[in-house]
């Protein structure tokens, strides 16, 4: 009885639902203007995956294994497809997930290794990208090897495939969950056959992550018998053996018929992922799941209206606010369990969910800012969730992957996420329990961390404790010291902001103080932040375009590069550099100077460059508006108008690197409608060179902020005037409050750079 009011609630529901959409205002639909396959050439490392806002579940095709531009699993340049796996990455710089791997096969099921350097599976298969669509919330291809269309879409937490196969005897699927990106060590492995509709399974894998965890359950349309395949193999002849978990599906099929998977996904247990797909996807209906995904995008893009007769700047713009979607993930089940930073099982709630993968270091710049713009609940759910991180572990995250502390990059940029949340007035956290995170996360103390000992050096670093020490970090005592020292100054700089708004005076006189350290590492003879070392002298030799990847004093870039990260203090840095014209030459030389980059393993992320800048990785990505602060704004216009013509494209190859889960796009975003914060924390835009005639920001509280400019083309990318609200602006910012107020922002366009 209980199972049948279930469904009858759940009809009642979806008939509501369907009343409610009848009757709503139709949605434009922006779903047209989205071209998935930008970013998934070049270094972009995105995917064309079947997906939702934010979802859990990301079903998508896999077309490499291994190297750097297998970090999503697909890349635009390759002929075949080993298959279609339910865990996926977006523009991240390191590989992971690849998980619960399936494929339609037609005739022998082939699953021989094909050895450690083989990108492809032995039942990989040939296609074209002329019969391949990727929308959002929708992706299919045709397998030419087995004559079958794969059709994917999604929901939040599953996901249903659609297969149309030719008329075969021996038709069926390979369900691999060895399978996984860069072959990742597999500690456990279950696979079960419940029916002959249904397999479920559990694994453990090590790698970027050390402890992921992942449950599938999947239910077929079409009953079928199998072979379960358990015996470990080697990849290479005479190579160690690895345990092996798949199963081969066998059944046969009609001309044109379909059939249909659904399957579901859980960090908690089998279980929760059968759960998720009962709850969701309770029917058969492929076409109705993937009206309502596209309807979910719809209404995600639908923040933003743009006036513009190039569709091609159309597409870029909506590509790269689809993208800023696709991450952080949900985290918790339908029946509001979730897997902790503890790695056990917590009892949460669906309607407050816990989210993961959080690349902060690149996304605290951009991606959080446009958060607080277009969506300051998600991204107050966000801190929430970073907050829980930091009480189940221990320590607020750097970058978190599926539960589990990596390490990864540097700084502790959750700060920066929370003090602009805060500053904006969106506090729906515990502020005081988020203060108290802060401050840990400055401070040097290993204990009470719960991660991998390989891990915390990287979470918890020596620099820390020399910074709070002697006041600075020797170059002598840890790695990456410049780089790691500027950060630690910004985020340090956070901290002061949140220390006076709660009235603590006290401490925030100390971090006052550490926001003045980056003077320490500027020399005057070469005018660039050099290493110092424990005795005082300037690291030597030095060259300010070395580059020693992941191995010198700064991080994925050079001295030219992060001489400039002192985003919370312009004036100052002008100051240090000897006043506004010194400043402005020096600034000058870095987007004339020569690109070239020397050293024996220069980073591969120093790319998109003008000059010695580096769009292509995030530390550069404030230093375009500079100029608006030293009185030369038509500058600012010229390079962002240079960077958002020339590095960003309508193309696979159309990002100017790695797109770190949101955080390039959001830089597009931003910089397309016209403004970009340069220190998150002062809640303050600087205006720059806006792509469109108008930009239409439909906010949160029911108002909308607008950018009208006047006289706008490719030539007139100078402003002449600023005006807002009817009223003249002498200086090229405005705050946050004047946005969220319903502002309309009027910017007269010219083709000569105003330079008084």
């Amino acid at each position: 009885m209980k199972k049948a009011k279930f469904y009858s609630t759940l009809l009642s529901g979806l008939l509501l639902l369907e009343l409610i959409y009848c009757c709503a205002p139709t949605v434009p639909d922006y779903a047209l203007y989205v071209n998935p396959f930008i970013g998934t050439g070049g270094h972009g490392h995105t995917y064309p995956g079947a997906i939702v806002p934010n979802g859990m579940i990301q079903p998508g095709p896999d077309t490499r294994i291994y190297e750097w531009d297998a970090c999503s699993g697909y890349y635009y340049a390759d002929t075949t497809i080993n298959g279609f796996s339910h865990t996926h990455l977006s523009g991240t710089g390191c590989a992971d997930y690849g998980d619960v791997l399936l494929m339609p096969t037609v005739g022998d099921q082939d699953y021989h290794a094909m050895g450690s350097k083989s990108q492809r599976m032995a039942y990989c298969s040939a296609f074209s990208h002329k019969n391949e669509v990727a929308e959002p919330g929708y992706y299919s291809v045709f397998l030419d090897r087995y004559k079958v269309k794969a059709e994917l879409t999604a929901t939040k937490r599953a996901a249903i495939h659609r297969y149309t196969f030719p008329k075969a005897q021996d038709a069926g699927f390979i369900l691999d969950l060895d399978y996984s990106l860069q072959r990742q060590k597999n500690e456990e492995m279950e696979l079960e056959v419940v029916s002959d509709t249904e397999i479920r399974g559990h694994k453990k894998t090590v790698y970027w992550a050390f402890d992921q965890y992942v449950n599938f359950y999947a239910k077929f349309s079409k009953p079928f018998t199998y072979t379960l395949v358990k015996d470990s193999m080697a990849l290479d002849e005479g190579g160690s053996l690895l345990p092996t978990a798949k199963v081969l599906l066998h059944f046969q099929t009609k001309e044109n018929e379909q059939v249909l998977v659904k399957v579901g996904i859980s960090a908690v247990d089998m279980d929760g992922a059968r759960k998720n797909v009962e709850s969701e996807i309770p029917e058969w209906n492929f076409n109705e799941v993937r009206r309502v995904a596209r309807s979910q995008w719809n209404a995600y893009l639908s923040k933003i209206d743009i006036k513009t007769k190039d569709a091609g700047l159309r597409t870029m713009f909506y590509t790269a606010l689809y993208h800023t979607g696709v991450q952080p993930n949900l985290f918790t089940d339908a029946d509001g369990r979730y897997l902790g930073m503890d790695l056990k099982p917590h009892q949460g709630s669906a309607d407050k969910p816990v989210y993961t993968i959080f690349s902060l270091w690149d996304t605290f710049r951009a991606y959080h800012p446009l958060m607080t713009i277009i969506d300051p609940k998600l991204n107050e759910a966000f801190i929430r969730s970073l907050i829980l991180k930091y009480r189940e572990g221990g320590m607020l995250p750097m970058w978190e992957l599926a539960g589990n502390y990596t390490g990864t990059m540097i700084g502790y940029h959750a700060v920066s996420v929370i003090a602009d949340s805060y500053v904006k007035g969106y506090r729906n956290f515990d502020v005081q329990e988020a203060y108290k995170a802060c401050l840990r996360a400055a401070e040097y103390d290993t204990v009470g961390i719960l991660c991998p000992p390989l891990v915390l050096p990287h979470l918890m670093p020596q620099a820390k404790y020399w910074k709070n020490k002697i006041g600075y970090v020797p170059c002598d005592k840890d790695n990456e010291s410049v780089a790691k020292a500027l950060e630690y100054v910004y985020d340090d700089w956070c901290i002061s902001v949140l220390a006076e708004a709660l009235g603590d005076e006290e401490t925030h006189d100390k971090y006052m103080a550490f926001a003045k350290g980056y003077e320490i590492y500027f020399d005057p003879s070469t005018r660039f932040m050099r290493g110092l070392d424990s005795k005082g002298n300037w690291r030597v030799p030095f060259n300010p375009r070395a580059s020693n990847h992941r191995n010198d004093d700064y991080c994925e870039g050079t001295a030219w590069q992060w001489t400039w990260f002192v985003p919370h203090d312009v004036d100052g840095l002008v100051k240090l550099m000897g006043g506004r014209k010194a400043f402005i030459g020096k600034l000058d030389s870095l987007f004339t100077a020569d690109s070239a980059l020397e050293g024996d393993r220069t980073s591969v992320d120093i790319s998109g460059l003008i000059g010695q800048y580096a769009h292509g990785n995030e530390p550069s990505h404030h230093i375009t508006h500079l100029y608006n602060y030293v009185g030369e704004p038509y500058k600012t216009q010229e390079l962002v108008d240079s960077v958002l013509h020339t590095l960003y494209a309508n193309s696979p190859d159309g990002l100017p690197g790695n797109e770190d889960c949101g955080q390039m796009s959001a830089w597009f975003v931003l910089n397309a409608m016209g403004f970009y914060q340069v220190c998150p924390g002062k809640p303050v835009y600087s205006i720059g060179r806006p792509l469109f005639d108008e930009v239409a920001i439909h906010l949160n509280n029911g108002k909308t902020f607008t950018v009208v400019a006047h006289h706008n083309s490719r030539t007139n990318k100078y402003i002449q005037e600023i005006k807002l609200n009817g009223k003249e602006r002498d200086k090229p910012f405005f705050t946050h409050q004047e946005l969220m107020s319903g502002s309309t922002l009027e910017l007269i366009m010219g083709d000569k750079p105003l330079k008084q």
